[in-house]
């Protein structure tokens, strides 16, 4: 009866995806992954005029023997910053690509984004962005189990099922556009909020040929409110909080990082961190940083009654970010606070 709660809770997870009234994919480490959280983040780079950054997130491996695998490679830059008065723009693209367990259900995605960020006085700064992208998905139905395959012991996949796929493989543009204000009064506070709409287009996904709305992604509202503060020589706080709902879906998740200063200039750093999803997740947070490149490790300690088929174990995810300065422009001033 266990293995059955658990195989029927795989293929439900499975069949939601497929439908497309789930969220879409995320990271824990949505600080990590500024271009999925907001175009308004391409080139909103506080401490530096370039970032790269690689996340990689394993879920259900618990459950599954080949889990949720879900990875993105993103980049950005500041451009002009010299040429525009007060101004700069911000160009980027990201990567994304998630493989759903034994491969049933697999997608790839693939954004350029654009924004333009204006100086507001010596204090403040404001963004706005927007991002277009092109998905592929494909699903390969042998490699799922459905409920009328259910034998009354096991899913037995040589019997045939009534659920029909009018579509193997779709594609579609999918567009997302956002906002972002930051405040720093000082060198030791910086302060800023996000919010941004995704799917404004309202794409159609769906392997069944649903022409209604509900074969349509439906948007998604994403908001974040994000702190700097320089509370010591050797400290650096960061607590920030992220919101999302999208259809009936709803996330909310906040908590705090620090940075701790291993060096004379900053040049090596502790992370360690704890954040909360609500009602999901407790997820401890441990990285380090040397001249500028982040390496973060995360874990989803689940809480909700889905602990009782992982056992407490949701996903595991790192990343590796990397910031710098154009070549002759390190000594420029940042606008958050540094070591």
């Amino acid at each position: 009866m266990k293995n059955f709660k658990k195989i029927l809770f795989v293929n439900l997870i499975l069949f939601i995806g497929i439908n497309c009234y789930a969220q879409d994919l995320h990271f824990s480490q949505f600080y990590n992954s500024p271009l999925t959280t907001n175009p308004a983040n391409t080139g909103f780079i506080p401490d530096a005029d370039y970032r790269i950054g690689v996340n990689y997130r394993s879920q259900w491996g618990s459950i599954l023997s080949q889990p949720y695998n879900t990875i993105s490679a993103s980049g950005d830059a500041q451009l002009f910053r010299d040429k525009l008065q007060n101004g700069w723009l911000g160009l980027g693209g990201v990567l994304l690509s998630d493989k759903a367990g034994s491969g049933g259900l697999r997608s790839d995605k693939v954004y350029g984004s654009v924004a333009y960020h204006q100086m507001l006085g010596l204090s403040s700064l404001l963004s706005a962005g927007f991002n277009l992208g092109y998905v592929s998905k494909r699903i390969d139905p042998t490699a799922l189990k459905f409920p009328d395959q259910f034998n009354g012991k096991f899913f037995d996949g040589s019997n045939p099922t009534d659920v029909q796929f009018q579509n193997l493989n779709i594609d579609y543009y999918d567009m997302q556009i956002g906002m972002n204000y930051a405040y720093f009064p000082q060198e030791d506070i910086y302060i800023n909020a996000g919010y941004s709409i995704h799917h404004i287009n309202k794409p159609k996904e769906s392997f069944f040929g649903d022409n209604t709305e509900a074969g349509k992604i439906p948007v998604r509202h994403i908001g974040f409110v994000n702190a700097i503060l320089k509370v010591n020589p050797r400290v650096i706080i960061n607590p920030n909080v992220y919101f999302t709902t999208q259809a009936k879906a709803i996330e909310l998740n906040g908590g705090i990082r620090a940075n701790y200063n291993l060096s004379e200039y900053g040049e090596s750093q502790l992370i360690a961190g704890l954040y909360y999803r609500y009602k999901d997740a407790i997820i401890p947070t441990i990285g380090f940083e040397t001249k500028k490149t982040a390496f973060t490790f995360s874990y989803d300690a689940t809480l909700s009654p889905l602990n009782s088929f992982n056992n407490y174990r949701g996903a595991a995810e790192f990343s590796i970010v990397k910031k710098g300065f154009y070549p002759g422009n390190s000594d420029r001033q940042t606008m958050c606070p540094t070591f």
